[in-house]
């Protein structure tokens, strides 16, 4: 039997001074739903309210001149370079995630068909996110295309060799998230996207569920397209704005769906005419939204001090310690683990699952423990590794136990 004591862990934990940089972490409450909202910053409430004392206050309109319009390029270089393994010039942040996962699914759809009509097919696993699965029938039935549908494991994930029998001549696109949002299961992209290449199809990644938890490398991998979120990892706040990536190679070549004026050429030439501007600026649709992009700074700096290798080792501790618990205090009462076990295929956060645990959770929020329900069956633990301890680890768990027994 493992030593369960958290004291040791987190005594040893590299990352563990970190968490007083977060608003609340000091508070009796148990947090195990970063991968859904991540914390704040402490640093972001002084940004904000300077911001809105001296630039929005002082500066007003001569904001924009004075760095506000470029924030969706610089902003989207800096999340390429310290997380998601992707030279300058191919991603912007703005939109959300939706409207990132459509313009880009859309734009690959047309470029496909263009160049081969028979490329009608628009492949997605059934259990990928429900927004991604939304989007793909959206765009299918305005193309006259088709999904096709990847069955996996929900407690696994979709792997080359399911992806392999579902792609051919005519795939259009693959759609697949990084780390599964049921199971965390984590995907081996390279190996997925020579699959989809070899069939002459495009890649479209969702790593809303990995950025900023676990290493990304959208150009060694020939990822195609790419998008993602920043209220997850990168605690930018509800509501933040998401961020999308375009392979260089693929400029020029992509039409974005949405042409909005601050993806021209000239935005205030107000002309009669789109043109779209070079490059990922292309793929920007309207004003940029400021606000939201300022606590993901703050966490931008903290990621870029820290190192993503630094906080996958967090992650794969305390995921591993969870488990531990898991094995030790419920299986004995008849739950069991839908992630996978091996640590180096999960993602940042583990599902737990018995018939009671919508029960479970709801009892769970009552006491101020805050991990969140996934059908059919699961408690879901997200372990956001900056922020998260393993005492607060332990303490949502003791408690589960104690609601199950």
């Amino acid at each position: 039997m493992p030593d369960l004591d958290p004291r040791p862990r987190d005594a040893a934990d590299p990352l563990a001074a970190h968490r007083a940089h977060f608003v609340g972490a000091g508070s009796p409450l148990v947090y195990l739903d970063g991968n859904s909202l991540g914390r704040p910053l402490a640093v972001t409430a002084d940004r904000l309210a300077g911001f809105v004392r001296e630039e929005w206050g002082g500066r007003l309109i001569r904001g924009w001149d004075e760095g506000w319009m470029e924030l969706p390029t610089s902003l989207g270089d800096r999340i390429g370079g310290v997380l998601l393994g992707a030279a300058p010039g191919q991603l912007a942040v703005g939109d959300s995630t939706t409207v990132w996962l459509y313009k880009l699914l859309r734009a690959a759809v047309d470029a496909q068909l263009a160049r081969d009509p028979a490329r009608t097919e628009i492949v997605v696993d059934t259990d990928n996110f429900p927004t991604d699965r939304y989007v793909a029938e959206g765009v299918a039935a305005e193309r006259g295309c088709t999904v096709r549908w990847v069955e996996v494991d929900p407690t696994g994930g979709l792997t080359p060799e399911l992806l392999a029998p579902a792609v051919g001549e005519r795939t259009a696109v693959v759609l697949l998230s990084h780390v599964a949002y049921r199971s965390g299961h984590l995907a081996d992209v390279g190996r997925l996207t020579a699959v989809a290449h070899a069939a002459g199809a495009l890649l479209l990644l969702d790593v809303c569920h990995s950025a900023g938890s676990v290493p990304v490398a959208l150009d060694q991998w020939q990822v195609d397209l790419a998008a993602g979120c920043t209220y997850k990892y990168l605690d930018g706040g509800p509501g933040s704005p998401a961020f999308g990536y375009v392979a260089a190679r693929h400029h020029g070549v992509l039409t974005q769906p949405i042409q909005g004026w601050m993806g021209h050429a000239e935005p205030f030439a107000m002309g009669p005419g789109y043109r779209p501007a070079p490059g990922i600026r292309g793929f920007v649709s309207g004003t940029p939204p400021v606000l939201g992009m300022l606590a993901v700074q703050d966490m931008l700096d903290l990621l870029e001090e820290v190192g993503v290798a630094a906080v996958r080792a967090k992650s794969v501790a305390i995921t591993e310690y969870v488990v531990e618990l898991a094995d030790a205090w419920l299986a004995p009462l008849g739950v069991r683990l839908g992630s996978p076990r091996d640590p180096a295929a999960r993602g940042g956060h583990v599902t737990l699952l018995h018939p009671r645990m919508r029960e479970v959770v709801a009892r769970l929020w009552e006491g101020d423990v805050l991990p969140d329900y996934r059908d059919p069956g699961g408690l879901r633990i997200g372990l956001s590794p900056l922020s998260t301890s393993f005492a607060e680890a332990h303490e949502g768990m003791l408690q589960v136990r104690r609601l199950l027994g």
